[in-house]
């Protein structure tokens, strides 16, 4: 479903946004309460309410990041030297200091792995769904396991028009040329729970969404009556034309449209120069940037995918530490960094999930392709700031070569239990499909209490 089509016919294809689903939408009554129902529980009270997802796709080095091994060999430890953190004892690379002096505010966990070490779509949708299917690879498909924010937001929608879902600034394709991988969408929720794609540069000069402006001629007011007209029809009427008329997700679309804190949460020109450079003038910094605004709009989760392709950034099979000094470290560091203070600042960070990670690490051994470094499932790291997750823990820990978890392992799927546990949502609970056949919400994973705190 596109937001344009749903507002009007004669909107044309260039002035379309491609987005999915916006939330809570398309969704019956008795289906909603079944699964909030199912998926909530009493007692079980949210730490959180809201996420942002930043992931490295392609697979960024532990090794070069969270998990230096500087006692190894050349061949091993790399380029890299570590500097001292905000956790005394604690490590980090030379080349992220901003995040540094975030350890004490963190949670790391150095134990990761799972089993998938091919193909990037598969170990994508592993980490983002906790869903572990093997080297099984290909792009999207509609019986996919759905991601966070599709359930955050059907279940947790928000309390005021806002966009529930958004991933930006690409959907990322399994290659240059491949399909958009799996993992970011709702998958056997449907369509209608797909998140909004903000598929524009945010640190572009004439960034803006038009498609979430009313037309010259259209105003708040005729948008309303037309909703009125649709609810005033018989309702079995309605209920044979709901797939061409004012459905839900077309009620929720003139809600955004006449709400000025969805209008106002785009505008990112508004902030102040010294702010938005303190995030870095590029692509991802200014992302992470309008992801602090959407959440301040009401959003409940953002997902940022750091590449237009799997193969595009942190899949750095060659060059691994010119990338990572040149570019992709400096400007992870400037985000990070920059999104937590101001999260913080705001008082939003207490209520707020940071979850940095991607879909597998790094070998140990640096290859010879200039000094790069090839997929490695069997361990890597990832980060957690905010939202109910300790502080200052280095969770777990790799063994001396960074190439197997050494002592409390975890897979995807009990972090992704984790993050639906600060978010008040049980990850054991059964979600039903378009079919309504009920599946497991995380079908491998728990909970990790040792991570919360």
């Amino acid at each position: 479903m596109n937001l344009s089509n749903a507002l009007s016919d004669r909107n044309s294809r260039r002035e379309m946004l491609q987005v999915g689903g916006l939330g809570l939408m398309g969704v019956t009554l008795p289906r909603l309460l079944q699964a909030e129902e199912s998926a909530t529980a009493k007692g079980l009270n949210a730490s959180a309410d809201s996420c942002i997802v930043i992931f490295l796709n392609g697979g960024p080095s532990h090794l070069d990041m969270w998990d230096m091994k500087p006692n190894e060999s050349e061949g091993i430890r790399g380029e890299f030297k570590p500097i001292s953190t905000s956790l005394p004892g604690y490590q980090m690379s030379e080349h992220l200091p901003r995040m540094a002096q975030l350890a004490h505010r963190s949670t790391i966990v150095r134990s990761m792995h799972h089993g998938v070490n091919n193909a990037h779509a598969a170990a994508v949708y592993a980490a983002m769904t906790g869903h572990d299917r093997g080297e099984i690879g290909g792009g999207a498909k509609q019986t996919d396991y759905p991601t966070l924010g599709s359930v955050a937001s059907m279940i947790r929608p928000p309390k005021q028009n806002a966009v529930s879902h958004v991933v930006l600034p690409y959907i990322t394709k399994e290659g240059a040329k491949g399909p958009p991988q799996p993992g970011f969408f709702a998958g056997f929720m449907g369509r209608h729970h797909d998140p909004l794609f903000v598929l524009k540069d945010p640190n572009a000069a004439d960034f803006s969404i038009p498609e979430l402006t009313l037309q010259t001629g259209v105003s708040a007011e005729r948008l309303q009556a037309r909703r009125a007209l649709f609810d005033g029809l018989d309702t079995r009427v309605a209920a044979r034309v709901e797939s061409k008329g004012m459905t839900g997700l077309q009620n929720r679309a003139i809600d955004l449209l006449t709400s000025p804190a969805a209008q106002q949460a785009f505008q990112i020109s508004s902030e102040p120069d010294s702010l938005r450079d303190s995030y870095g003038r590029n692509i991802y910094g200014q992302s992470l940037l309008l992801a602090r605004r959407l959440l301040e709009a009401g959003t409940r989760l953002v997902t940022l995918s750091w590449a237009p392709d799997a193969n595009a950034t942190w899949d750095s099979h060659s060059s691994n530490f010119v990338k990572l000094k040149k570019t992709l470290l400096p400007q992870l560091d400037a985000g990070v960094a920059s999104l937590v203070g101001d999260l913080a600042d705001r008082g939003m960070l207490e209520r707020t999930v940071v979850a940095i990670m991607g879909d597998f690490g790094r070998t140990p051994k640096v290859n010879g392709n200039s000094a790069g470094r090839d997929h490695w499932n069997y361990c890597y790291s990832l980060q957690l700031i905010g939202g109910g997750f300790k502080e200052g823990l280095i969770y777990g820990s790799s063994d001396k070569t960074g190439a197997f978890p050494a002592r409390d392992a975890l897979i995807p799927g009990d972090i992704v239990s984790s993050i639906y546990h600060c978010l008040g949502i049980r990850h054991d609970s059964f979600i039903p499909d378009q079919l309504n056949r009920p599946h497991r919400l995380v079908p491998t994973g728990e909970v990790v209490y040792d991570l919360l705190g």
